[in-house]
């Protein structure tokens, strides 16, 4: 599958953007965008993308869907006034959460829609597409529009991120273990060491988006936090280390764990990261490239917060070099990442996959695995939503969620800076989820 052959948004050897967003003209990105959406359904069937695995997990055809709507909805009916409509009962079966908006179908049975079908869905994009080219090459920067625009398609790349997560899990379900990409793999080093990059004296830092480039509203306003000395490890847990914490009983004792993490590992059944399984062979997992030997060097993923949280107070007494263990302060993961350039593993036609962590400081940052960290999701100091429907994006989700940081091997290129706030409740395990450790100087 050669999901990114022919995207504007190219990625050099070494996965940085050569591309970027501001280099694009709006069009260019749009049909970038949208056109990465369709080849990522390439080679799945009808029913591939019509079957709900969980009700955290929506079809694919639903994420076609939906990021249409969201360009009628807001855009051509909304900023532009257009009252036609594709077909009006869209507007009710691919609402997300905006209640603003109207009624919405339930979320858990979007996968009882077997019509409309994907050929209509796919009718429904290059309608709205057509529509939306009409008018790309009149809007001007610095306008209200470009920006709703703009927005949109960092929305489409949420959702092409959540397709890939979502159809891993429905084939995880799947008997025969079905192969969604042939994509290969780094193994030409082993994971580094352990090691800490020191911040000695952060003190009084400025955190949040400073109003250079996009940025969703949950990234500021910009604000002065107060660091205490601290470490960074130099990469990402690894599944090596994560199968010591397992052999140690890591998931048989509630010692390390949250009151509220250990009802889920007794009420789950959790005795391993998402996918894993032992056989005769060893640890195997399900992964987008199918059923595969759990590489111990690759950095462990599809573990939820509660379990990265139990790992790190696990490692800080018992895993070399490792004393004092604990997550990360969101605050304190971007202060280190203020500075690194932003690529990396992230979404291409060659990986979809996690790669074993280069032996340099602070690896892996961007791409790979989304890295929990110890901060819940709230707003920052000044945030207000925007006005209208699309003020309910974020900030009524901030309640009960922990925030993530840096991106995975999944996430579209040029979605990804410092200050991005990804954020899911404690208990999820199905997106690329893993951790990197901190601890106090």
């Amino acid at each position: 599958m050669d999901a990114l052959a022919d995207s504007p948004e190219r990625l050099s050897s070494e996965g940085q953007n050569i591309v970027t967003e501001t280099e694009l003209t709006l069009k260019d990105r749009y049909a970038s965008v949208r056109t990465l959406s369709v080849q990522l359904i390439d080679g799945l069937s009808d029913a591939d993308c019509t079957v709900q695995s969980m009700p955290d997990a929506s079809p694919a055809k639903w994420h076609l869907a939906h990021t249409s709507w969201f360009f009628e909805e807001f855009v051509l009916c909304g900023a532009l006034g257009q009252s036609d409509r594709f077909d009006p009962n869209f507007a009710y079966l691919f609402n997300s959460y905006y209640d603003a908006v109207g009624d919405r179908h339930t979320r858990a049975e979007r996968g009882l829609l077997t019509r409309p079908t994907l050929h209509t869905i796919l009718d429904y994009r290059a309608d709205v597409d057509a529509r939306m080219m009409s008018i790309l090459e009149t809007v001007s920067r610095e306008t209200e529009l470009f920006e709703l625009i703009t927005l949109g398609l960092h929305h489409e790349q949420q959702h092409q991120e959540l397709l890939l997560t979502d159809i891993l899990h429905l084939f995880s379900k799947n008997p025969l273990k079905p192969v969604f990409s042939e994509s290969s793999r780094d193994r030409s080093r082993s994971a580094a060491p352990l090691s800490w990059s020191e911040f000695e004296d952060p003190g009084i830092v400025t955190i949040g988006h400073r109003g250079d480039g996009f940025a969703f509203d949950c990234e500021g306003p910009a604000h002065e936090v107060l660091l205490r000395p601290f470490a960074l490890a130099n990469r990402t847990v690894t599944n090596g280390e994560w199968m010591q914490f397992m052999d140690a009983g890591g998931y048989e004792t509630p010692r390390d764990w949250l009151s509220d993490g250990w009802a889920c590992v007794q009420d789950q059944g959790w005795t391993a990261p998402l996918y894993w399984e032992k056989t005769e062979a060893g640890w195997c997992s399900m992964t987008l490239q199918g059923w595969q030997p759990v590489d111990p060097d690759e950095p462990v993923r599809h573990v939820s917060h509660y379990e990265a949280d139990a790992f790190a107070s696990w490692a800080a007494d018992n895993l070399d070099g490792c004393e004092g263990a604990r997550l990360p302060l969101e605050s304190e993961w971007e202060y280190a990442a203020k500075d690194q350039p932003v690529g990396g593993n992230v979404l291409n036609r060659t990986s979809l996959r996690p790669q074993v962590p280069a032996d340099v400081p602070l690896s892996g940052l961007f791409g790979d695995v989304w890295e929990w960290t110890a901060s819940p999701f709230t707003p920052y100091p000044g945030f207000r939503p925007a006005k209208g429907a699309v003020g309910e994006y974020n900030g009524k989700f901030m309640s009960g969620q922990r925030v993530l940081r840096g991106g995975s091997c999944v996430t579209p290129p040029g979605h990804i800076r410092a200050t991005y706030r990804n954020f899911f409740h404690p208990d999820k395990r199905w997106q690329f989820s893993g951790l990197r450790l901190a601890r106090d100087l």
